[in-house]
């Protein structure tokens, strides 16, 4: 199958230049620049230099020589460009002037322009063609390398667009991965197809049939035990597994925090029947879930508190189920939560925020032992659910919001206690009961299906208030609602004011210890989805 590889330098966008290409059809391989050598080239096509975190006069970040030398096409973004051009003798500098979010980039495609330039090109336009691309960069290119030519401008006068006159190498100062650059996935389909002449022969049928024998090949006759929350994450997993492996060795075991939303379980147990699983355990442990969190505030330490007692909690029950010590734990992991945990495919990849499956030190045990299984950690949220649907789930379930590992704990801010999450739960099922029932401006759908999440956050602040002619002193419950595509960039849901003034009504007259309704406005970058 043709491949194209992606050169990993620690970008929190890496899988995401992935996902693009991989919605073309081609098959894309994501390989660590630390683990990189000549033998990863085989059956490869053409080579993406993704964008990082650090500055190319940071030591440890040069490729092999190899992937300058092997004569595939090669597309360097962001950092992948200035990697590209310091390594062949051009220069990188830090200017005072920085390029953040979207920036406007005017094509240049003079008449002498290569032919193998202007198929790279097109995607992008014609000659004074002008769009909008997403920037995230410090430095910048000062001197093009030998052989190179601009092609492209920002609208700070920086090069955006590079090539070079005789060898299929291509350069871009800013992200085509990310929904904001307009006509990047073109740009990334016309490298994959065009350039490189890769056949379309990938699809997420493909993919579930290599995730299948992956997951045959790992556990042979040893069970696997699925740690479930009734999420879409964890509820595809356990469909996968399911579909996989004989429901015999399949363990679903579902732990009920006391941090879930409102009549979660009573969810999780209608849908997992509809899943023919022959093992199903419900732990009940609220009680030591809030007495561990007693004092906590910051966000990382409840994270990995709830990662850590999870865990133990799984390990007790399973010593009382007597599986054997062959078996295997399963988690629904994403790649996003493995990218903001800095687990990506190398080691350059920066902590954004921990997650319970992820960053747990027991959870790393197991994963250095080999005994866990991840078989969504190449997707993204979208692509799971499309897997879903593949697997047959019911769309009550695979087009249900997201909703992290660490429950409430990270919709609470500050402390948590049961009396938060007991006020909390009852503001998110109010606002999810109202985005269910309301519609899009031309009647097609519901709120609900128009955004991509939504929630309520708790805030660790009381406001006045004013309960008919008595003063209220209540907390104060934050919205959350926003467009995305994949989860790594997010935009501010447009509500109609009419729908916000009306819900934040039916919740400060029915949710008692409310006093005061916001809505969040704030996009991702540079906000998280979640405020924890």
């Amino acid at each position: 199958m043709d491949k194209i590889l992606i050169l990993d330098f620690g970008s929190q966008t890496t899988a995401l230049i992935a996902r693009r290409i991989r919605e073309s059809g081609v098959y894309t391989e994501i390989v660590g620049v630390n683990i990189f050598n000549r033998e990863k080239l085989r059956e490869a096509k053409g080579i993406v230099l993704s964008g990082s975190p650090e500055s190319v006069y940071e030591t440890g970040l040069a490729p092999d020589r190899s992937v300058y030398d092997c004569g595939l096409p090669l597309l360097g973004i962001c950092y992948g460009l200035q990697r590209m051009t310091q390594d062949n003798g051009g220069q990188v500098t830090a200017f005072p002037k920085r390029e953040y979010g979207g920036v406007k980039v005017t094509l240049q495609v003079p008449a002498d322009t290569p032919s193998h330039v202007k198929t790279f090109l097109k995607a992008f336009g014609t000659d004074g063609s002008m769009f909008t691309a997403w920037m995230s960069h410090g430095d910048s290119l000062e001197k093009l390398a030998p052989g190179f030519d601009g092609y492209g401008i920002s609208g700070t006068d920086f090069p955006a667009v590079v090539a070079h006159e005789s060898k299929q190498w291509y350069g871009l100062q800013f992200h085509p991965e990310v929904t904001h650059t307009e006509r990047g996935k073109e740009a990334l389909k016309t490298f994959a197809t065009e350039v490189c002449g890769c056949e379309k022969s990938w699809s997420m049928g493909s993919y579930l049939a290599e995730a299948k024998d992956s997951i045959r090949r790992r556990a042979g006759d040893s069970p696997v035990l699925l740690l479930i929350s009734g999420g879409v994450d964890s509820m595809v997993t356990g469909a996968l597994l399911l579909d996989a492996l004989d429901p015999e060795q399949v363990h679903l075991m579902y732990v009920d925090t006391g941090l879930m939303r409102k009549n979660e379980t009573e969810l999780v147990k209608r849908n997992l029947k509809k899943l023919s699983a022959r093992h199903l355990h419900i732990v009940r442990c609220g009680d030591e879930f809030f007495d561990a969190l007693a004092g906590l505030s910051a966000p990382e330490d409840k994270r990995k508190v709830i990662g850590d007692l999870f865990i133990k909690i799984q390990e007790r029950e399973v010593a009382r189920l007597g599986l054997s010590d062959s078996y295997l734990l399963a988690q629904g992991t994403l790649y996003t939560d493995l990218v903001e945990s800095g687990k990506g495919v190398g080691d350059k990849a920066h902590l954004i925020k921990s997650h319970h499956n992820v960053g747990s030190p027991l959870v790393d045990a197991k994963r250095r032992e080999g005994r866990l299984l991840e078989p969504l950690d190449k997707l993204y949220k979208d692509e799971v659910r499309e897997l879903g649907r593949i697997l047959g789930l019911d769309e009550e379930v695979v087009g249900r919001h997201p909703f992290p590992g660490p429950g409430l704990a990270v919709r609470v801010l500050g402390e948590v206690t049961r009396e938060k999450c007991d006020i909390l739960r009852e503001v998110d099922a109010i606002f999810i009961d109202e985005l269910r029932k309301r519609r899009t401006a031309d009647g097609e759908r519901s709120l609900y299906d128009d955004i991509w999440q939504a929630f309520a956050v708790l805030l660790p602040v009381r406001s006045v208030g004013v309960a008919g002619d008595a003063r209220k002193y209540g907390w104060v419950a934050a919205l959350r609602a926003v467009s995305s595509a994949d989860g790594m960039t997010a935009d501010v849901y447009p509500f109609p004011p009419k729908d916000l003034i009306e819900i934040s009504t039916l919740i400060t007259n029915g949710v008692n210890g409310i006093g005061r309704v916001t809505y969040d406005i704030s996009s991702k970058p540079p906000a998280t989805i979640e405020w924890e």
